[in-house]
């Protein structure tokens, strides 16, 4: 292959990798055409993104975009893939998928410049996601307010109540 026709294919995988920095490294040679052609639609169904390259050319992409920890994955036939809402549903996904077809290998990954094994995919798809973060920490915020709330809603409505029965209990003034 010539330089030029691989430049054209590194600048190929750069467009497509644009923007990505969390991946996760698959083989899929043991898929046959229908399974691959189902496994490449229930990715896209999801928004998750998968590219089958050569690896001497996507290292050498890899490394113009800055997403470092795949070097070592590469090796053999390679197949990336990112997106998603987050690199947890990501790997929850990937996992999932994986789990129920034997023919897909998870070589590993790669989360904010951390390379991962199989079994570091495999417990970050055990991890909380985004949404679920997000929501413990507003859960964890809000707390304090509505204890404090409720505390002195308490206090209110029992002095309340406490001035009602002995409004009931007086005889009306006429």
């Amino acid at each position: 292959m010539s330089k030029a026709v691989k430049r054209l294919m590194i600048d190929v995988i750069l467009g497509e990798l644009s923007g990505a920095r969390d991946m996760i490294v698959l083989n899929t040679a043991k898929l046959g055409p229908v399974k691959d052609h189902a496994l490449r639609t229930a990715l896209r169904a999801k928004g998750i993104k998968i590219l089958q390259v050569k690896n001497t050319l996507a290292k050498v992409a890899l490394k113009e975009t800055g997403v470092t920890g795949l070097e070592s994955l590469l090796a053999g036939p390679s197949v990336l893939v990112w997106g998603g809402e987050d690199v947890v549903m990501l790997s929850r996904v990937v996992v999932k998928i994986a789990g129920e077809n034997k023919d897909i290998e998870i070589r590993g990954g790669t989360v904010d410049g951390q390379s991962l094994d199989t079994a570091g995919v495999d417990d970050l798809s055990k991890s909380l996601g985004r949404p679920e973060l997000l929501s413990k920490i507003s859960g964890l915020i809000l707390a304090p307010g509505a204890r404090l709330a409720g505390a002195l809603l308490g206090a209110g409505g029992v002095v309340a109540g406490q001035i009602k029965s002995i409004a009931d209990k007086e005889p009306a003034a006429e």
